[in-house]
């Protein structure tokens, strides 16, 4: 049988054959060193990342707050007047409906008042034509009553005349047309 020497196989409590050695970061030797060179990098690291790396990275995030503020500060002012645009526009739109309603008002007025004017000119024009009409009727009646007293009386006289022969007397017809009107 052969050893795990013999194999090339170690075991952790085995040292190694001569002529080979261990993993350098595992070796006992070399600890000490590794620790001061290790302490030596991280310190290096630290004064590279605190003196260059994060000063950096600080004046990119400050500037980056900086826009992201200044661009708040610019929307909050734009919303503003935004806002103050959108209530002027309510308030002339209102001020406009306003004002075309009173024209609508005042139009209709107009109208109206025009159209009042129009009806009581030709309410007077009708009632001066109803007036003239009455009037020419009241002269016409007036014209027919006289001739229907002329007529009545040369009728009476024609038949007088027819019936007795003679001649009315003018004055006695008259007189007996007089006593039927009363």
């Amino acid at each position: 049988m052969a050893t795990s020497a013999e194999h090339g196989q170690m075991t952790g409590t085995q040292v190694p054959p001569a002529g080979e050695s261990a993993f350098p970061p595992f070796d006992p030797a070399n600890f000490a060193p590794l620790l001061v060179w290790l302490v030596l990098s991280f310190g290096a690291l630290y004064l590279l990342m605190s003196k260059l790396a994060l000063p950096r990275v600080e004046s990119i995030l400050h500037n980056r707050r900086a826009k992201i503020d200044g661009d708040l500060g610019s929307a909050f002012a734009q919303r503003a007047a935004a806002d103050q645009a959108s209530a002027d526009y309510q308030k002339t739109l209102a001020d406009a409906k306003a004002s075309a309603q009173a024209l609508a008002q005042q139009t209709h007025a107009k109208l109206a008042a025009e159209a009042d004017a129009k009806r009581q000119g030709l309410e007077a024009e009708l009632s001066a034509k109803l007036a003239a009409g009455e009037s020419q009727i009241e002269a016409m009646k007036a014209k027919a009553m006289a001739n229907v007293e002329q007529i009545a009386q040369d009728t009476a006289s024609a038949i007088v005349e027819h019936l007795t022969g003679k001649p009315a007397d003018a004055k006695a017809v008259s007189a007996a047309l007089a006593s039927m009107k009363s």
